[in-house]
């Protein structure tokens, strides 16, 4: 299939385009626990469902670079939208791991879209022409708008030692719970599904280990840059961008309050001229400033190291890592000095700027994006002992 592949400097225009349609439908996402219908189409009309799609299935195999700065608007627009748009990237470059006539059957429906979990929460036993597999997996981002389900699960063989596997499953095969009551990231609609007893066929199940590895057939999408890397620095880009949007809107809506407040039982009538909102406002935007540089640092190693086709090193990895839970964490740390800042009018629900900081609080609870988490990582690498851990 011939593809026009946009520049990145259009992909994010597009995405900048969105953010007043994203903003509009964030409330209401929020209050329904799911993405509007029109916030998909405007994701599917920027080419968000392409990012990660393979080229031959009119995909746009876009750099991490790219990922990310589309993810920077995005979260500008609405976290919850671009917590979706981040989780959907992922899942569809694993599919594209996948023997190609997987591929075929996902990718045959435009726009296709591919939610998933990398926790263990399932069980699965071999059978004759593949695996049956029960489980139940949470936090399943944008599933309510989902087509197919990457499922982690822990295969029992016959013989030898359990190990964990990724498989796909249509959505229509798995029962959605509508359990998704939270403090943020409401609108992420990230309910738990459910299998039973449900049969997946051999080609449609790979070893997890393989794709966390990086050491998928490369035979199954030629000499694409975009999937020779080890999944969790390919999520990482997949994820930061959005983090660093989150702040940004909390800056913009900060500064969209601020000619019209004043400190209340304070002599200041205008708390734009106040010296503690000039400090407050620079010291959040140097911490945006900060998550920006970790967010293109990793994505940059990550395009460096698909187009050159080199093997990571396990510092490299964790550094990855580490430079995630840094996005993270500066950006909540902004956030949290604009809220800080907004006075007790921001509480009510319709100022934005409680909804940006309840989102992001959620995010740095991720176990994969968790600052500290990813920080002693790091640091342990460095030290010189074993990550103690498959996910890196």
């Amino acid at each position: 299939m011939a593809t026009t592949i946009p520049a990145r400097e259009e992909l994010v225009r597009k995405a900048s385009d969105s953010v007043p349609l994203l903003q509009k439908h964030a409330a209401w996402a929020e209050e329904n626990r799911r993405l509007h219908d029109e916030t998909i189409e405007a994701l599917a009309d920027i080419g968000v469902f392409k990012l990660r799609r393979p080229k031959r299935y009119g995909g746009y195999e876009v750099d991490s670079r790219t990922l990310v700065e589309v993810g920077v608007e995005l979260g500008r627009g609405c976290s919850s939208t671009g917590w979706v748009a981040s989780v959907y990237s992922i899942p569809a470059w694993m599919t594209s791991q996948f023997p190609v006539e997987v591929q075929d059957e996902v990718f045959a429906t435009p726009d296709a879209r591919v939610c998933g979990t990398l926790s263990p929460s399932g069980m699965a036993a071999p059978v004759d022409g593949g695996i049956v597999v029960n489980g139940k997996w949470g936090f399943i981002s944008g599933a309510h708008h989902a087509h197919w389900q990457e499922l982690i699960a822990i295969l029992v063989p016959p013989a030898g030692e359990p190990y964990p596997v990724m498989a796909l499953a249509p959505m229509s095969d798995l029962l959605v719970v509508d359990d998704w009551q939270t403090s943020g990231l409401r609108g992420t609609g990230s309910v738990s599904t459910v299998a039973k007893d449900l049969f997946i066929p051999q080609e449609r199940v790979l070893p997890l280990g393989v794709v966390l590895e990086g050491r998928a057939d490369p035979a199954v999408n030629g000499d694409s840059p975009v999937y020779r890397g080890p999944l969790l620095p390919m999520a990482a880009t997949a994820s930061v961008g959005n983090v660093v949007g989150m702040a940004k809107a909390a800056r913009d809506a900060f500064l969209n309050r601020l000619p019209d407040r004043k400190i209340t039982y304070t002599g200041y009538a205008s708390q734009r001229e106040a010296p503690i909102t000039h400090l407050q406002v620079g010291e959040a935007a140097v911490k945006i400033d900060e998550a920006e540089f970790h967010a293109r640092r990793v994505a940059d190693l990550v395009d460096a190291k698909c187009e050159a086709g080199a093997e990571w090193t396990l510092e490299e990895r964790a550094r990855a890592r580490a430079d995630v839970g840094a996005v993270v964490e500066l950006s909540r740390k902004a956030v949290e000095i604009f809220a800080s800042a907004s006075g007790g009018s921001s509480i009510y629900s319709d100022i934005p700027i409680q909804r940006i900081n309840r989102d992001v609080q959620a995010v740095s609870m991720h176990a994969l994006l968790h600052p500290n988490t990813n920080r002693e990582l790091y640091g342990r690498v460095l030290c010189g002992l074993d990550p103690n851990t498959l996910y890196i």
